[in-house]
């Protein structure tokens, strides 16, 4: 009952700092039993000063993975892609010269997501990353519920009464759950993986 009331008054808030009427069916009700697996990939780790350069997100209804629905972004940085990440996702800056305008990813993002709740691994650092572009041009940051995969592993290993010092390392999730591995650090590749995580970790938790 209180998180239908905090939801109610939230998406209340939400409605009255909409900048632009044309992005509400982000608060529409989301569809039953449906989420996009979200990954960015950005010229570092430093929310305040780097910038998203790639997203990958897939869309997952019931128990499937909807490879055919997916959306995959390289997006024109505002500064220079530093050598150190470059080692890490092999984007260079040379690959991002045909990439669209942040704007522009922005858009077919939201309209790829609709209300649809998000799934992702350490999804608090690539939603704060799209926040910072998101607000400043509707008003309003991601309204969608969150789902943190290595949460949810969290809770399934303490359900095996676990010590409570989990590893929440991304390979080690993988390897626990017999899910197979992909190149990481490229944004599509990245949401793949989640979107395993989060299917299997369903089934192990029974959650509906």
């Amino acid at each position: 009952m209180h998180f239908n009331i905090w939801r109610t008054l939230q998406s209340r808030w939400y409605k009255s700092r909409l900048k632009k009427p044309q992005y509400g069916f982000l608060l529409d009700p989301p569809p039953v039993n449906e989420w996009v697996s979200l990954d960015c990939e950005t010229t570092g780790l430093n929310r305040e000063k780097d910038h998203i350069i790639a997203i990958g997100a897939i869309k997952i209804r019931d128990n499937k993975i909807l490879t055919s629905e997916k959306l995959q972004l390289l997006i024109k940085p505002q500064g220079q892609v530093h050598s150190n990440s470059i080692k890490i996702h092999q984007i260079r800056q040379k690959d991002l010269s045909s990439a669209i305008e942040p704007i522009e990813a922005i858009d077919q993002l939201l309209r790829f997501i609709g209300s649809r709740p998000l799934v992702g691994y350490y999804l608090e650092f690539d939603v704060a990353m799209i926040n910072r572009l998101l607000i400043p041009m509707i008003g309003i940051p991601l309204p969608q519920q969150k789902i943190e995969v290595s949460g949810l592993f969290y809770d399934y290993k303490l359900k095996q009464h676990t010590d409570s010092n989990v590893d929440l390392h991304f390979n080690y999730i993988l390897k626990e759950l017999d899910i197979p591995r992909w190149p990481e650090h490229d944004a599509i590749n990245d949401s793949l993986m989640a979107a395993l995580m989060f299917l299997k970790l369903r089934k192990l938790l029974k959650l509906k």
